[in-house]
């Protein structure tokens, strides 16, 4: 694979998801993945996810990466900080389905996962359902996204 066909992926995590991003770090490159690490750097325990976050929400909207990876203790802060970003598709994902599926009929660019509460191999099996999935772009899912969109411009 040549370096310009390896997509950059984005990822973040506070003190609750720390140890998911190392090892999903570790994951998306044994996958011919880039990561790019917005933080934490290191385990503090009175870091603050949105810290984190907004940087890689906003690297995912302005398209530094292709898509991106949010992780704090349940996941939920981040999902709520990232949708703060015009722009940001993300969700809180603990299933398969709704891993790929957002991508495919939400074009969801930004997945959220719970560092207390999804396994390593469930994260791995999730991560990669979402970074391979596809926007469908049938007319039924760009209506609905011009919906949305016309309601981040307002």
């Amino acid at each position: 694979m040549s370096p310009e066909s390896i997509k950059k992926i984005g990822i973040c995590a506070d003190h609750g998801g720390f140890e998911l991003k190392e090892r999903i770090i570790n994951f998306l490159i044994k996958n011919q993945f880039q990561p790019v690490d917005f933080g934490a750097k290191e385990l503090d325990g009175a870091d603050d996810f949105p810290d984190y976050v907004i940087p890689l929400a906003k690297a995912v909207a302005n398209g530094e990466v292709f898509r991106g990876i949010a992780i704090c203790g349940s996941g939920v802060g981040a999902c709520i900080a990232a949708n703060k970003v015009m722009g940001v598709r993300a969700a809180l994902i603990a299933d398969y389905f709704s891993a790929h599926q957002g991508v495919e009929d939400d074009n969801m660019n930004l997945i959220c996962l719970g560092g207390r509460v999804t396994g390593y191999a469930s994260a791995e099996e999730l991560v990669l359902a979402f970074l391979n999935a596809q926007f469908i772009g049938a007319e039924r899912h760009l209506r609905r996204l011009k919906k949305i969109q016309k309601l981040e411009n307002n």
